[in-house]
């Protein structure tokens, strides 16, 4: 840390310069060239400088105490092609440029941020998707992050194999990423594109305005209400997507004579089935931004919005249930007197209220925002309690499980059982009813595990220029989280009432709560349990960055302190003494530091350099091993390290621009929880354990190509890939709880990962594209894609010693050779699946006419237009915990046990119509 300080202020002292005489400037007038209105909030930038400034109502623009020579002034506003103009300054000049026209862009109303990955991921299960990492890169315009976002996005890619979490979201400068597993919620914006519009993006460890950031980049959204262009915008939109329409609207006032600003948004997006089977999807949003500008220093905005989804989910199946059902087939939904009703159905409602003080005077600004969110969520299933399982898609239920036995085939039963699953094969809910209204008690019941959140974050940003090259930035930020959970009964399916026990536990550890034992649990109840979460979150970071002729340099550090604590509210019968009451508070201090280098060799050529060492506390999630039912922390519980560089060769000029990256990032210390039921850990005992893996090191290293050939004034040639490899650098540490083995060593000892593949996303991508633009704004693109090198997620369970010993502690004997089983053996049987390639093209295309002082235009898009079914995801089940079971359930031609998978869409579309004025 003392060296990190001493490196800060040696660079601070060696680059603060200012010039002898800075009494030039520049001023001028921007107005639209269609309708010669002035344009207010264009941003006005010196290029490579840190001169910058905005236009006030009347599209004007003034930037002093500039040092004579040559410059570039870049005009940016939404909407309009960005001019860059040349200035030469001479000693004492004020330059007036006059009035300045932008011209509207081609692709002004192409509105291809309404296909958010937030809307279409969401649609499977929240460990498997791929987080909505494409999210982050819509504001981006270099071609590969654009392709990582609108391309390879289908397949859940992710940009160099990092998790969202990696990432941080900010709205107003306050981090969004959840404090419960560090990702952030996208549907708590979702359907509110034209408000979040805003925003200020960077990628990897770049240097970011708003915060330290993470190895994935960092992305801000502005919700000032002055910034947003004056007007209104009505759309509709169509889609065989997560929803099947959507209707948005948005007002924005432009800042009046008062200085008062409004910014209205609201949106409905809806489907009564989705593009997998029973995945209803229903959505409104809505969006208040008023701003009082008070004096030319100070101005006070005050954010408000929510936004409302509720959504079905869909299920992963085996490749026996994909043969028989086919890719859209979702297990969750059945009919319910004539309506398709899912049990896991997602509901997320959680309002945000922000209120943010704004403070200029002359080269520094400060932005302080106090944000309050609350709300739920809330994630629903089925239960059911010394009954058969309901699932339709339950392993005793397929035909597999009559043809399990070689010696004992049953053709008739594995016959009937296919047909029964072909022509119905979905959740009776008549049965349930029916079985309930006959035992009195309900046997099934519908619950949800629900999260009620109420978060404070404060927030405060300095950004000051030191010089007209050397900038700092600095910020403070402080969380504080109260994280309620519990299980909340929704249905008792016509039951009258529900008793409160763990149907996986024996004696008086079937008690979910000792204090109240055989507790009736009626419709709204808390059962199963009850607990709170608190943390709390300080961190500061400070960031200097200098931008010069030949070289641009950054230095940045952060530190954060972080703690939680758990609070039981139920005596959980297995955990009598650890449950109730307050837990032991975990508490981590880390200190993280990036830096940055770019040389420009030329104006075409330039080279960067970027390296950082972060050190990233545990998230909730990974920090307490089962927090549903007692206290217990994850042993050797530390902070995951990370080190990190990435190295490019940049490429511009007026034909052709392109990137050439090589990274390397390294993870150690991590932790990976998860649950799930096994069979076989104690003979044959079955278990709902939970698994936590701790020590993780991971390496991912490749190669990003992103370039764009400008063959015409029309026609854009574009190309983008990444090689990477993505795989687990050691043998970490695993341990499992449950019920049923609570007396027995938890330590399972080492889980062989090492050289396997990580799972969740294509490690290989490339994309070449043909766009054109027409100057009477139309416009269409295509995009060629092939996603290669994506793994099925693996257990950890399968690859320790407990998988091939048995219970005397010596290997299983193989009942093919005879002789005990070998490493050779194990290796083979636990082969690490890899999916076909998948190979998608990807058509846009839209047109806008200036019709009566309004624009009108549409946009539609076609993914996968060859209809290719691709795997986008899936594990391996542990039920099979040892080396017989699975060998003997991998030899059937249809395994039992086998892996589940997710699929991609085929041909989807999306067509946007809107009207602007």
């Amino acid at each position: 840390m003392k060296t990190i300080v001493i490196a800060a202020m040696f660079l601070l002292f060696c680059t603060l310069k200012l010039a002898a005489q800075q009494d030039s400037s520049i001023e001028g007038t921007i107005q639209a060239s269609n309708s010669e209105m002035p344009l207010e909030g264009v941003s006005v930038k010196i290029k490579n400088s840190l001169f910058s400034t905005q236009t006030n109502r009347n599209g004007e623009f003034r930037i002093e105490n500039i040092s004579k020579g040559t410059y570039v002034l870049q005009l940016v506003f939404e909407g309009y092609d960005t001019q860059n103009i040349a200035v030469t300054l001479s000693e004492g000049l004020e330059y007036d440029m006059g009035v300045i026209y932008l011209e509207l862009a081609t692709d002004a109303f192409i509105d291809r941020s309404v296909i958010l990955l937030s809307d279409d991921d969401l649609s499977g299960e929240d460990d498997q998707n791929s987080a909505y990492v494409s999210g982050l890169f819509q504001s981006s315009k270099d071609v590969y992050l654009n392709a990582a976002a609108y391309n390879f996005s289908q397949a859940w890619f992710k940009v160099r194999g990092y998790d969202s979490s990696y990432g941080s979201i900010l709205i107003n400068g306050v981090e969004m990423n959840k404090l419960f597993d560090g990702r952030p919620q996208w549907s708590n914006w979702g359907g509110l594109n034209d408000a979040f519009r805003n925003q200020e993006f960077t990628t990897g460890l770049a240097p970011a305005t708003y915060a330290f950031g993470g190895v994935l980049g960092t992305n801000n959204f502005s919700t000032r209400a002055s910034n947003h262009q004056q007007g209104s915008k009505v759309s509709i939109s169509s889609a065989n997507r997560s929803y099947v329409g959507r209707v948005m609207a948005t007002y924005a006032s432009g800042l009046n004579s008062n200085n008062w600003a409004f910014v209205a948004s609201a949106s409905y997006r809806f489907a009564q089935e989705g593009y997998f089977e029973g995945t209803s999807y229903n959505s409104w949003s809505g969006f208040l931004a008023i701003e009082k500008r008070i004096n030319s220093h100070h101005s006070l905005n005050l954010t408000a919005f929510v936004a409302s989804n509720r959504r079905g989910k869909s299920s992963p199946n085996t490749q026996e249930v994909f043969d028989l059902k086919g890719y859209q087939y979702n297990s969750y939904w059945g009919n319910q007197q004539g309506d398709k009703r899912n049990s896991r159905m997602k509901e997320i409602v959680e309002p945000v209220v922000m209120l943010s003080h704004f403070f200029d005077v002359n080269k520094t600004s400060v932005k302080t925002t106090v944000s309050y969110q609350f709300g739920h969520i809330g994630n629903s299933r089925l239960g059911y309690f010394n009954a058969p399982n309901p699932a339709p898609t339950y392993w005793k239920y397929l035909p597999s499980n009559y043809l399990r036995f070689q010696d004992n085939l049953d053709y008739e039963n594995a016959y009937l059982s296919e047909q029964e699953f072909i022509n119905n094969g979905q959740l009776n809910w008549t049965n349930l009813y029916e079985v309930n209204t006959a035992k009195g008690n309900a046997l099934y019941y519908l619950y949800e595990d629900r999260v009620d959140d109420s978060q404070i974050s404060i927030n405060s940003n300095l950004n000051t220029n030191i010089s007209d090259k050397l900038s700092l930035n600095a910020g403070i930020s402080y969380r504080n989280l109260t994280s309620e959970n519990y299980g909340n009964m929704l249905d008792l399916l016509g039951g009258s009432e529900f008793v409160d026990l763990d149907q996986y536990a024996q004696g008086d550890a079937r008690q979910n709560d000792l204090n109240n034992p055989n507790r009736a649990i009626f419709e709204g109840d808390k059962f199963q349990y009850n607990y709170n979460i608190k943390a709390a979150v300080f961190g500061a970071f400070a960031q200097l960055q200098n931008i010069g002729n030949k070289v641009d340099y950054f230095i940045g550090v952060n530190f954060e302190n972080i703690n939680y604590q758990r609070e039981g509210f139920y005596k959980n019968g297995t955990y009598p003494d650890n449950s109730l009451r307050k837990s032991e508070q975990p508490s981590f201090a880390d200190v993280s530091a990036k830096a940055g280098i770019t040389y420009k060799f030329t104006g075409r050529h330039l080279l960067n350099l970027n390296a950082g060492y972060l050190s990233n506390a545990p998230t909730i999630r990974n920090s307490f091993s089962n927090a549903r039912v007692n206290n217990n922390i994850v042993p050797d519980l530390k902070s995951e390290k990370i080190v990190s560089g990435d190295i490019s060769y940049i490429y511009r000029s007026p034909k052709l621009e392109g990137r050439l990256t090589g990274f390397y990032t390294q993870f150690s210390d991590a932790v990976e929880t998860g649950f799930f039921f096994a069979e076989g850990l104690l003979g044959d005992q079955a278990d709902f354990v939970s698994e936590i893996v701790t020590g993780v090191d991971k390496l991912n290293m490749g190669v990003e190509l992103s370039a764009i050939y400008h063959a015409t004034s029309t026609i854009n040639v574009l190309a983008a890939g990444s090689f990477g490899q993505f795989t687990y650098n050691n043998n970490p540490h695993l341990y499992l709880q449950s019920e049923s083995f609570l007396d027995l060593k938890s330590d399972f000892g080492t889980t062989y990962l090492k050289n396997y593949r990580v799972s969740g996303t294509p490690q290989r991508a490339y994309s070449l594209g043909f766009e054109y633009r027409d100057p009477k704004y139309w416009w269409f693109q295509i995009n060629t894609n092939l996603l290669t090198n994506n793994y099925l997620d693996i257990s950890p369970l399968l690859r320790t010693d407990n998988f091939y010993l048995d219970n005397d502690g010596v290997p299983f004997v193989d009942d093919e050779t005879g002789v005990e089983v070998t490493q050779t053996q194990v290796n083979s049987l636990l082969t690490q699946e890899k999916f076909d390639d998948a190979f998608l093209v990807n058509m846009v295309g839209g047109k806008s006419w200036f019709v009566n002082h309004r624009y009108i235009g549409f946009f539609i898009g076609v993914n996968n237009v060859f209809g290719e079914l691709f795997k986008t995801g899936g594990f391996e089940q542990s039920r099979n915990a040892n080396y017989p079971e699975l060998k003997e359930d991998k030899k059937l031609s249809k395994p039992i046990f086998g892996p589940k998978y997710w699929y991609g869409n085929k041909t989807s579309y999306y067509i946007n119509v809107y009207a602007r004025f």
